[in-house]
């Protein structure tokens, strides 16, 4: 698989909606939830006015002219939040270019540029039934809480940088 990471281009944070509703794990049987659901504010901290930070961080994967892929980092109150100083990611690979370690390559790429700015890790939430479980736990993510939610378990990781 060709492809090149880079960072997203202020224009192309719009894309980030798709990515992060590509990001929802939706367990083999179920229903997809509609695309709207992007829009509930838990979700939109993700996405509200992406780019305008300085510590907005964010990587596309790109084959040929298409964005495959896309991992993006801020401080917030997210589900993976741990304190004020750590960022939390989100990160997406369209699913038919799952599996060719795309992922791990933005993971790297945006690890690498937090530690450059002198943060000391990040944080991620996750279903311990994804399969993108396995690749944090392999990134060196460890568990730092478990929270019991309406359906899966929900895991908030940790990697120091």
């Amino acid at each position: 698989m060709d492809y090149q990471i880079r960072k997203i281009h202020k224009n192309e944070c719009h894309l980030l909606g798709g990515f992060l509703y590509e990001a929802i794990y939706v367990p083999e049987g179920s229903p997809r939830p509609p695309k709207e659901i992007i829009n509930i504010p838990d979700l939109q901290v993700y996405l509200h006015n992406f780019g305008e930070e300085e510590t907005d961080y964010g990587f596309v994967a790109v084959s040929g002219n298409e964005i495959i892929g896309a991992i993006w980092a801020r401080i917030m109150n997210d589900y993976g939040h741990i304190d004020d100083n750590t960022p939390s990611l989100a990160l997406a690979v369209c699913r038919p270019y799952r599996g060719y370690g795309i992922g791990t390559s933005l993971m790297r790429a945006l690890m690498e540029r937090l530690q450059e700015d002198g943060f000391n890790a990040v944080s991620l939430s996750v279903q311990k039934s994804n399969p993108a479980f396995r690749l944090y736990q392999r990134l060196g993510f460890e568990t730092v809480k478990t929270v019991m939610g309406e359906t899966e378990e929900e895991i908030v990781m940790r990697r120091p940088l």
